[in-house]
């Protein structure tokens, strides 16, 4: 695995990476080269055999150089995260290696499956069944990691037929899947973000990745949520790091940076702690708390750093600052938003649940849209 390179060639493209004139095919190329996908996933499979744990710590290192490179890392991981865990081992065979070396891009509707398994709302995608298949109809929007050509997603879709609704992957060369032209969201251009319309797309029961998306989907959960902690994990300890080098001689938020450190830390233990024993999948509360507190750790390390730069005057350096600042708004919308998290936990029935409220009433007006 090779980090340092990878590094190199984030902090180098920087601003193409922000400005999204790179494009996520080449970003895809760089996360393979440094066997960064493969983290997390069985060596049985072509993966190297480290935890989740492992993997969110990856992508928290990607995010710290680049919100971009770690949004479209935390697609393609999301696809094989769904694939580890799918019952149709041919499907696997078929799309995990391509999955794995970056030929193929992967992606997962994942905001309408967090509606659905919450209750909040229907899923977006229905289907008939006809013979050897299905037709599918419906919307995915605002959906990450989705290139123009060659990728697969996988999306939950219900049953017009009164059955369970399942997880099925489509790939992009189906008739009738129309792709939006790229969308910006938080005042970025980040990770081809785009809409999908589904119309008539017909796939066969060899694309099937579960029948049973609310069995599957709580499996997977605590996977793409871990995940998705690395982007404000990444942020907050970039921005402790340039707080630590500016206050280098002038030790005014010694204090501060320490506390802060040591909660993102105790945070960051117990959120791998959880993920590596299972028991965020029968109890998903307590993931909840901790990406709603490791956002805010992203958002009081960036102040952090505001605070140092105008001690010392650090005009010239405050382009990266603005960068990170705007990826923190941004995490702060990917679904399930904070929002949307508070929401549950206050209608939790436990204590913990009822102490969110006021959390969530000072987030009511918050946009959610990036799935």
């Amino acid at each position: 695995m090779d980090f340092t390179a990878l590094v190199e060639w984030l902090n180098s493209h920087a601003y193409e990476l922000d400005s999204g004139s790179i494009d996520s095919g080449q970003v895809l190329s760089r996360l393979a080269s440094a066997d960064v996908l493969r983290i997390g996933v069985s060596r049985v499979w072509g993966g190297h055999g480290k935890t989740l744990a492992d993997a969110v710590e990856a992508l928290s290192m990607v995010a710290a150089h680049s919100m971009e490179a770690a949004l479209v890392l935390w697609g393609q991981r999301a696809l094989i995260e769904y694939l580890v865990h799918t019952s149709n081992g041919s499907l696997r065979e078929k799309l995990l290696p391509s999955l794995l070396d970056g030929k193929l891009a992967g992606t997962v509707g994942f905001s309408n499956a967090v509606r659905f398994l919450s209750g909040q709302g229907p899923l977006a995608m229905r289907s008939k069944l006809i013979r050897g298949g299905w037709r599918l109809n419906g919307d995915l929007r605002a959906v990450t990691h989705l290139r123009p050509r060659n990728f697969v997603i996988a999306t939950a879709v219900d049953s017009d037929e009164g059955g369970n609704a399942f997880v099925v992957a489509v790939p992009c060369s189906c008739a009738g899947l129309r792709h939006s032209d790229d969308l910006s969201l938080a005042e970025t251009q980040l990770g081809h973000l785009a809409s999908l319309n589904f119309n008539d797309v017909k796939v066969g029961s060899e694309w099937i990745v579960h029948e049973d998306a609310q069995r599957f989907l709580r499996s997977v959960r605590p996977g793409l949520l871990g995940l998705q902690c690395g982007f404000s994990m990444g942020l907050a300890q970039r921005a402790l790091l340039e707080v630590e080098r500016l206050q280098q001689n002038r030790p005014v938020l010694l204090d501060a940076l320490m506390f802060q450190r040591q909660r993102l830390g105790q945070d960051a233990c117990e959120l791998k702690s959880g993920l590596l024993d299972g028991r965020f999948r029968t109890d998903p509360f307590p993931l909840f708390k901790l990406k709603i507190a490791l956002t805010q750790s992203a958002t009081d390390a960036l102040e952090l750093e505001r605070q140092a730069l105008q001690a010392v005057s650090g005009e010239g350096e405050q382009s990266g600052f603005l960068r990170r600042w705007r990826e923190s708004n941004f995490v702060a919308t990917i679904i399930p938003s904070l929002a949307q998290l508070s929401s549950q936990l206050s209608n939790d029935a436990t204590p913990e649940g009822s102490a969110m409220s006021g959390y969530r009433q000072a987030n009511a007006g918050e946009q959610s849209l990036a799935e």
